[in-house]
């Protein structure tokens, strides 16, 4: 082991500037074997060339530098490999909302294809449900884990689903950020409270639909349009927004066949005697 090594002749072995050297001893990444209490030159050995290629590989991929620090202070390889398994899972996941992003920016640069709008009277429909004042942030999250308790109230209590799931969105949750969503799913038979669901009355309406293909993403995309033709063809009143989930992953697992209709309340002029 070469003891000794100026920072210069350790920045040229490693490939890592004095720079950032500096920047790793301070932040206490990479402490320098010894250090001139006169001088304040910092010396290195040949020895911490392994370690220096661990921390570039790792801060290459982005991992922040406490989880670095951690990984290089793992009590055994079990930890240290959790560790660096984490890391991935979160640039796998980041990746994967990256690629939707690029899809739906493709989809936005794209002519918009025909996208049909038709008008629809909705009747009262009795359902299970969760309600609740959310986020706007938090939506997404929410609703899954709402749906999936759904589901699961409607097996255990045998209840019959006579139509697909669905979800009411108010107003606010977009304009202020915060407002109350239901998630339901009509259904005949007793509905006894468990959790959070609930019997529910899902309310009759007048709707502008339109329905979106594949996974949720892009969805703005096609609200955007519905809220087009509303304008242009139609009196929008108040009342919450409407999703109905015609095939979602409870269906299939393949995000492509995904079917979600979008339902816009109006006043129907068209609107049979």
């Amino acid at each position: 082991m070469t003891a000794g090594l100026t920072v210069g002749e350790f920045s040229r072995m490693t490939h890592l500037s004095v720079k950032t050297l500096r920047h790793y001893h301070q932040v206490g990444l990479l402490e320098p074997a010894q250090v001139n209490p006169d001088t304040g030159y910092r010396y290195y050995t040949t020895g911490q060339i392994p370690t220096v290629q661990v921390i570039r590989r790792l801060r290459d991929l982005e991992m922040p530098v406490a989880d670095v620090k951690a990984v290089l202070a793992a009590p055994d390889a079990a930890r240290r490999n959790a560790l660096i398994a984490a890391h991935l899972d979160r640039l796998e996941t980041r990746l994967a909302q990256t690629y939707a992003a690029v899809d739906s920016l493709r989809n936005l640069l794209q002519p918009p294809g025909p996208a049909p709008v038709v008008h629809r009277t909705v009747t009262p429909v009795t359902a299970v449900g969760i309600q609740q004042t959310v986020a706007r942030e938090d939506v997404l999250p929410w609703w899954q884990g709402a749906l999936g308790e759904l589901h699961a109230t409607v097996r255990a209590q045998g209840l019959q689903a006579t139509g697909p799931s669905g979800g009411l969105f108010d107003s606010e949750l977009f304009q202020v950020d915060r407002g109350e969503a239901t998630v339901f799913i009509p259904v005949t038979g007793q509905v006894r409270p468990i959790g959070r669901a609930r019997a529910v009355t899902i309310p009759a309406a007048e709707l502008a639909v339109i329905t979106h293909h594949g996974d949720l993403s892009g969805v703005d995309l096609t609200y955007g349009r519905l809220g087009a033709y509303v304008t242009d063809h139609a009196i929008s009143v108040d009342g919450p927004l409407r999703e109905y989930y015609l095939a979602d992953s409870h269906d299939t697992p393949d995000p492509a066949r995904w079917r979600t209709e979008i339902g816009w309340p109006i006043f129907r002029a068209d609107h049979p005697a």
